[in-house]
């Protein structure tokens, strides 16, 4: 139906546009609007542009127009119509979301020819232009330019783009410095939430809890998105049920807070209560699942071998709630099957895949090939989909390649390889973990003596061996096939791998009782992984460790994923 528009009083024509943009929900619509706009106004003026490029800067996919619409402004010479103030936060929410760098920095000349450098809302959408295209440096530099101009929002989104990118321990930072002038506020915390969940820092993120429930308004304590980030930042700390009751908590939760607790009961192997929850979300709640729910879903299958249940999810996704398969969903269903030893169906999947397979799924093939013994040839044919996929040297694709030779007894090729990659640069990437005691962070890589405490920890250490060898360990080697650690000090070499490090460290200087949780950078190996266990039950002690995949959860001698990893 056409949108007519009132031709009597010019005011009013604009207070009809500007009503009619904002009820509009099609760009048909505002096509329209734009049309009679240029019919029935004889003398357009800046707001009559500005409503049209907010409109188009809001929509999901014309927001091309909005930059057009400004350039046509800026060349619209015979009206002598120039942008104001009100025009360029659109115009800079429209470049950020396309990353059109070269727009918005000719935008941002624009701004500081016409002398709006200092209006704190443009340099807010600055802040922003810059930091979603990845120029974090030149965002932080508007910010301190902004000086008394900055208000709460300056702040959100400077610590929302350190946030985002991983710099976390500048988040913290700059939280401390905001809260000397301004009050946080529900975005501030997601952010500074975040942050804690992305270092795994339990006690941190215990800290800011208590600040939001302590300092913070009702508007933040019962803010549905705060709640859902602490969700999160609980799973990713290795405290599920503080998650759990966080969760439970909740006045009213969302999709996102449903996708929180299932993904969180998944990467900690409990696929049962992920499964429940899904049933739960929407059986009882009636809350429609989307695609990272579905992520969540197949994950926990994933983990705990449950190939038939994640074939029915996968189906359930794509036919009952028409969510389009992703790269994610398709990984996890390569994945899926891979892990439990069906490497053919997982290579029919990725050959009747509509999308591009990526250098993840080849390396959870070639992982499936390793671990299942599969033919070498075809190994070699995973890692060779692996370097052209990635596009760059991939050090952990050569240390793959590297365990199937050694598999086979190929120590000829293993050295070769080794060659290789000292040839092109290539390195293992060093393991590192991390260890929280007390508040205080602790890292180890491996073979660390750097550490205060070295001395002690490796005496400790030795006291840890007898004891294991008391209880008839056996060192599993298939975790060292690099060429410098198939020698006489092979056994050695693994006995400093760094979560052991850290876990000794753990258990010299924790409370009794209290969970050792260490977090590592790469996968946990086979050995390392069975010596966990044998301490947790030699020292009454759970340990939990999160490696580059999952959480393991080791207590009494077994481990949450019952060696299905």
């Amino acid at each position: 139906m056409p949108l007519s528009i009132a031709t009597t009083n010019t005011n009013t024509n604009i207070k009809h546009i500007n009503h009619l943009l904002n009820q509009s929900n099609s760009i048909s619509h505002v096509k329209q609007i734009h049309a009679q706009i240029l019919r029935t106004i004889h003398t357009p003026n800046s707001f009559t542009w500005n409503i049209l490029i907010q409109s188009y800067s809001k929509s999901t996919l014309h927001k091309q127009k909005a930059i057009l619409l400004y350039k046509a402004i800026i060349t619209e010479q015979e009206n002598e119509l120039f942008p104001d103030k009100h025009t360029y936060p659109f115009v800079l929410k429209a470049c950020a979301y396309l990353f059109s760098l070269f727009e918005g920095k000719q935008v941002h000349a624009h701004v500081l020819k016409l002398g709006f450098e200092l209006d704190t809302y443009i340099c807010n959408s600055l802040i922003h232009f810059y930091a979603s295209c990845g120029y974090l440096e030149t965002a932080r530099k508007v910010f301190d330019r902004m000086c008394e101009w900055r208000n709460v929002v300056s702040w959100n989104v400077m610590i929302d783009s350190y946030a985002k990118v991983g710099d976390y321990d500048i988040v913290l930072i700059m939280f401390c410095e905001m809260m000397k002038v301004y009050e946080p506020d529900c975005y501030t915390m997601q952010s500074v939430i975040r942050a804690c969940g992305g270092l795994g820092s339990l006690s941190l993120g215990m800290w800011v809890h208590a600040f939001v429930l302590k300092k913070c308004d009702k508007n933040v304590v019962c803010d549905v998105l705060v709640n859902t980030c602490l969700v999160d930042m609980y799973c990713k700390c290795g405290s599920l049920e503080i998650a759990k009751q966080v969760f439970e908590g909740m006045s009213y939760r969302d999709v996102s807070s449903w996708n929180s607790i299932i993904l969180g009961f998944a990467v900690h192997g409990k696929a049962k209560a992920a499964l429940d929850y899904f049933v739960r979300m929407v059986k009882v709640e009636k809350i429609v699942p989307n695609s990272i729910t579905f992520v969540g879903v197949l994950s926990a299958c994933n983990h705990s071998g449950m190939v038939d249940e994640g074939l029915m999810y996968f189906e359930m996704m794509t036919k009952e709630y028409n969510v389009e398969p992703s790269l994610v969903h398709y990984g996890c269903l390569v994945d899926l099957y891979a892990r439990a030893g069906h490497i053919q169906e997982a290579l029919n999947v990725v050959s009747e895949m509509p999308i591009k397979p990526d250098a993840v799924i080849w390396r959870s093939l070639l992982d499936a090939c390793y671990k299942q013994h599969a033919s070498v040839e075809l190994s070699e044919e995973m890692a060779k989909q692996i370097f052209e996929s990635n596009g760059s040297v991939c050090g952990g694709a050569y240390v793959l390649l590297s365990k199937v030779y050694a598999s086979a007894s190929r120590w000829n090729d293993v050295g070769l390889l080794r060659k290789l990659m000292n040839d092109k640069g290539v390195s293992k990437k060093p393991g590192c973990s991390l260890i929280e005691i007390n508040g205080a962070a602790h890292e180890f890589f491996a073979g660390d003596t750097n550490h205060p405490q070295s001395k002690d920890i490796y005496k400790f250490m030795n006291e840890i061996q007898e004891k294991l060898e008391s209880v008839g360990y056996l060192p599993d080697y298939s975790g060292a096939p690099l060429i410098d650690e198939i020698n006489e000090g092979k056994q050695n070499t693994m006995r400093l791998h760094s979560e052991r490090l850290a876990i000794a460290f753990g258990l010299l200087n924790s409370k009794p009782s209290m969970p050792i949780r260490v977090f590592k950078n790469l996968r946990v190996c086979n050995d390392c992984h069975k010596v966990t266990k044998l301490i947790s039950r030699i020292y009454n002690v759970e340990i939990i460790v999160r490696d580059r995949v999952r959480f393991h959860h080791f207590k009494d001698g077994s481990c949450s994923c019952m060696d299905y990893w």
